[in-house]
């Protein structure tokens, strides 16, 4: 290519460019209240959830408080390789992984049949009595909750056990045997999750055109038959949506309520990735070791999104991006 044919090029380029530049910028006149109002939350994620990446490299360092960050020395996957020969890593796995996929396999999908079943409800008293009922446990404080679970479950005054005392005679331990501890941790995450998470549903139901609901009775299509044919599929991209953000956090099983019910009887059920990292970095102060066991936890949930991401926008083209 010539000289001048290069600098024609160049020319093209900047000529294009700049009326696109000039749009943002009208753009941005334009809506300046919406980008205003968006900003805090932008400076929320780069103060809170950017910046402190910097610290993910402490992960591949021998970190000592006295040198910095950058002073201590580099050790590469080191601790990653001591977490993946750990005694603990396969039962850390299991226990993490075994919440996760229990939890989204009980939990996401009763939401979706709460909002059906009250978009179904005639009355809208009732409707709203039962909205009222299932959104309440949303908003107890996980130390209330755990505290709800060892009064309920105790085995001398606990309501449950006064009736497996009733039926068999004689008390379960539910707090102390690792066997229950997958149940009662997600069973009780359900009962107090499931009414806010159908909220978005119910939004997403309100969007289906009525007339789709009166063609379908004017054909003699039965309830059951609209709820399935109109309804869920109407929600479906919601759906679809929601299961990909949760996919995306399978191994981020909550800390808070894992630890309060822990104890050093369902040690084998209750620890997790989670608890692991704050045993080995805030107690034992391995914080380097701690930064790997996170950072894998992070990859592997970053993995998991992408995947099911393409999968679903090759099955149904819904997704993220």
């Amino acid at each position: 290519m010539s000289k001048q044919s290069s600098i024609s090029a160049v020319g093209t380029a900047k000529a294009v460019y700049k009326p696109k530049r000039l749009a943002i910028r009208r753009q941005i006149r334009k809506n300046w209240d919406l980008y205003l109002l968006i900003l805090p939350v932008i400076a929320f994620f780069i103060i809170f959830e950017y910046i402190p990446m910097y610290g993910v490299q402490i992960a591949f360092k021998n970190f000592i408080a006295t040198k910095g960050i950058w002073g201590s020395p580099w050790v590469g996957f080191n601790h990653f390789e001591r977490f993946f020969n750990s005694y603990y890593f396969w039962r850390l796995l299991k226990n993490t992984l075994g919440i996760g996929l229990y939890q989204l396999l009980v939990g996401f999908p009763v939401p979706i049949i709460l909002a059906l079943l009250i978009n179904e409800v005639r009355s809208k008293k009732f409707s709203r009595f039962v909205q009222t009922v299932t959104y309440a446990p949303h908003f107890l404080s996980t130390i209330v909750m755990v505290g709800i679970i060892f009064i309920f479950l105790s085995p001398q005054t606990g309501l449950l056990n006064k009736v497996v005392v009733w039926f068999l005679g004689e008390p379960i331990e539910f707090l102390t045997e690792p066997a229950w501890f997958k149940s009662i941790y997600v069973l009780s995450g359900v009962w107090q999750q499931m009414g806010w998470s159908s909220i978005i549903y119910l939004a997403a139901l309100t969007g289906i055109d009525p007339q789709l609901h009166e063609a379908a009775r004017v054909d003699g299509a039965s309830r059951w038959q609209r709820v399935w044919h109109i309804n869920l599929p109407g929600i479906m991209p919601t759906i679809t949506i929601l299961l990909i953000l949760n996919m995306g956090s399978l191994l981020s099983v909550g800390f808070e309520k894992v630890f309060l019910m822990q104890n050093s009887l369902n040690i084998a059920a209750s620890d997790i990735i989670s608890t692991h990292v704050y045993h080995k970095g805030i107690i034992d102060g391995q914080y380097s070791y701690s930064a790997a066991v996170g950072l894998f936890n992070s990859v592997v949930n970053f993995i998991l999104l992408v995947f099911v991401n393409r999968m679903a926008r090759k099955v149904n083209g819904t997704s993220l991006w």
